[in-house]
């Protein structure tokens, strides 16, 4: 069966009796994906009511980036009239700091979630010179922050991914995988402290799509 799978890419053969997975699986898994439960239209709601229940905040969905090292990438948010540019950084600058699992709650949240040798790999890799003045620099206090993501559910950020702007990120988790994090923005001067009902409203919605993608 595995060398049959060699021949349109599914697995590719390294050794005398070893496989590895080939590169049609990515295609594999986008056909999959085709027919999963979680439609943009469901997401829509989901993110907009976030939005409302915490009084206007800044809403991003990412997902773990299918390619290239651990990172993540924004898939959908809701941010109302907003232009993104309270948020007082250039299209390249939110690009290089969002995509890390290195910065800000949302990039700590997915990566608490993955194996431990990438999480030190993450945790090795240099600080984006973007990021916040609130990111976590050291290294064990960064992997130590993973272990309490785990353990309550949620993460919380203070101007981690950008000067001014206090978080809240909580996991999507399809079928006991990863997947990606919810991620509300406010800023610091209104969201000193995340008050409960905004972590509840942040798990509440990561929950609901973990519920829609997979069970």
């Amino acid at each position: 069966m595995l060398a049959a799978g060699t021949y349109n890419s599914l697995f590719a053969r390294v050794d005398r009796g070893l496989y590895q997975l080939g590169t049609a699986v990515a295609d594999l898994g986008l056909h999959a994906l085709a027919e999963d439960n979680l439609s943009g239209r469901e997401v829509t709601r989901v993110l907009q009511a976030l939005r409302t229940s915490t009084s206007g905040g800044l809403v991003f969905l990412y997902m773990r980036a299918p390619f290239g090292v651990a990172g993540k990438q924004c898939l959908d948010f809701e941010v109302g009239d907003s232009d993104l540019q309270e948020l007082e950084m250039t299209p390249r600058e939110l690009l290089s700091t969002t995509r890390s699992l290195r910065t800000d709650a949302s990039g700590r949240t997915i990566l608490a979630y993955l194996p431990e040798g990438v999480q030190q790999r993450v945790a090795a890799s240099p600080v984006p010179e973007e990021a916040g003045p609130g990111v976590i620099k050291d290294q064990d206090e960064f992997l130590e922050s993973l272990i309490g993501i785990r353990d309550q559910g949620y993460a919380l950020g203070y101007q981690e991914s950008t000067a001014g702007w206090n978080s809240i990120a909580a996991p999507v988790i399809w079928d006991g995988v990863i997947w990606g994090s919810v991620l509300l923005l406010k800023p610091m001067d209104v969201m000193p402290e995340a008050p409960h009902h905004y972590i509840y409203a942040t798990i509440s919605a990561a929950a609901r799509l973990s519920q829609l993608g997979g069970g």
